[in-house]
């Protein structure tokens, strides 16, 4: 890992980042992947994941564990006391020539500061501002509970998503991912990018809202035109597709696999892998919608052929021949070589180690200026003086800063 170019399509990008939790560092971890510099704005006691863990049984430091270590690479940290006036005027001073400013505080909180879009789109007009809140900001439209506190699960049950996963139609499931932050942060930064190229052009800044349940609910499309074109209420569907069938998960006999058949060209090819070429011809399972109509009996035929062989011997054949994939846990993936292809498990140093411990890749790959892991996640207040300095204060003043405790 290290700073050398090239940095990334977002190269010149600077975000002024004063985001906490999940959804805003990794939407700013995004953008920073790709080149951006990201300044990290903490409290004086840090992102509060920075104590979650877990921690790695031989970090004698424990700075911060696996969960900040993992969304936070790439960025630099200042911490400022955002109470005090002073602190907010750094802060003021440091959105000086930047791109963009991200937050996912409660609706009100910056602006109470002083630092609200308002305040900041009157004195830097191109400055882009974005946040990311459970269900939205009133700037937008204001729902009846705009002023609601939301995390991953909330956004999960209301935007749609756990309606519709379970093992059986009366029992609904978090997703295990936390993708009531992560889906949110990624419309974010994709909404951020938008916005800089925009102002880029027009020299004029907007507000970037994303609410979380917007977010899940956009990622559940298929429940609204299910709904809007039939009238039905989807439910739990466990491991197989209300539409589609062969498309699901089967059992092998040290775990699970998958497999999508479903379509017209790879259906009596999985027939035939079976051994039962003739369920390809068989005319009451001609169409996607017949085979959809006799899912029980495909499920049942495919599944008894699947129960006897291992994930590794239905990889070998099923593989590049009908869509397929074993159910890998986090073992299978480290040790899978198309992730060790695709730089997906990527080293990273991590102080109180003296060795590297592993995040995951970033998944958006460019060819002339590649995403990439340059260094690890910042100690808290690790760049303060950097930044200070940059916007002219004297070293004598960033001393008094600290002394005060308005900065770490």
């Amino acid at each position: 890992m290290s700073d050398e170019s090239p940095l990334g399509a977002l190269e010149g990008v600077r975000i002024v980042d004063l985001t906490q939790m999940l959804a805003g560092p990794f939407c700013t971890q995004l953008l920073a992947d790709q080149g951006a510099e990201i300044i990290k704005v903490e409290p004086l006691d840090g992102d509060h994941t920075r104590i979650v863990g877990p921690y790695h049984d031989d970090d004698k430091l424990r700075a911060f564990g696996g969960y900040f270590a993992s969304v936070n690479r790439n960025k630099r940290s200042i911490a400022i006391d955002l109470k005090r006036p002073e602190g907010r005027d750094l802060v003021m001073r440091l959105c000086d020539g930047a791109d963009a400013v991200v937050e996912n505080y409660r609706g009100g909180v910056m602006d109470r500061l002083g630092l609200g879009y308002e305040a900041l789109h009157e004195r830097y007009p191109k400055l882009v501002y974005a946040t990311i809140r459970g269900f939205g900001d009133w700037r937008i439209g204001r729902s009846p509970y705009t002023d609601w506190p939301a995390y991953d699960v909330v956004a999960q049950a209301f935007g749609g998503v756990m309606a519709i996963t379970g093992p059986d139609k009366t029992t609904p499931m978090k997703v295990g991912p936390g993708i009531g932050d992560l889906m949110p942060a990624t419309m974010c930064a994709f909404g951020i990018v938008s916005a800089i190229f925009r102002a880029h052009k027009t020299g004029r800044g907007q507000f970037v809202d994303v609410g979380m349940v917007d977010a899940i609910l956009s990622l559940c499309e298929r429940i609204v035109h299910q709904h809007a074109y039939t009238g039905g209420v989807p439910t739990p569907e466990g491991n197989h597709h209300p539409l589609l069938c062969p498309f699901g998960m089967f059992p092998a006999k040290d775990g699970f696999i998958t497999i999508a058949a479903h379509a017209d060209a790879h259906w009596p090819i999985l027939c035939r892998l079976i051994g039962k070429p003739e369920l390809g011809t068989d005319p009451r399972l001609a169409t996607v919608q017949d085979r959809r109509a006799h899912q029980d009996e495909i499920i049942a035929v495919v599944s008894a052929f699947t129960g006897q062989h291992t994930k590794k011997e239905l990889l070998a054949h099923f593989g590049g021949q009908v869509p397929f994939a074993p159910v890998n846990d986090v073992r299978d993936v480290f040790s899978d070589p198309h992730f060790v292809a695709r730089d997906m498990i990527v080293p990273v140093s991590h102080p109180g180690l003296d060795h590297e411990t592993r995040v995951a890749g970033v998944a958006i790959k460019m060819t002339e200026t590649p995403g990439r892991v340059r260094h690890r996640a910042p100690l808290l207040g690790e760049h303060t003086d950097l930044y200070l300095g940059s916007i002219g204060c004297t070293p004598v003043e960033i001393a008094r800063l600290r002394a005060d405790k308005i900065v770490v």
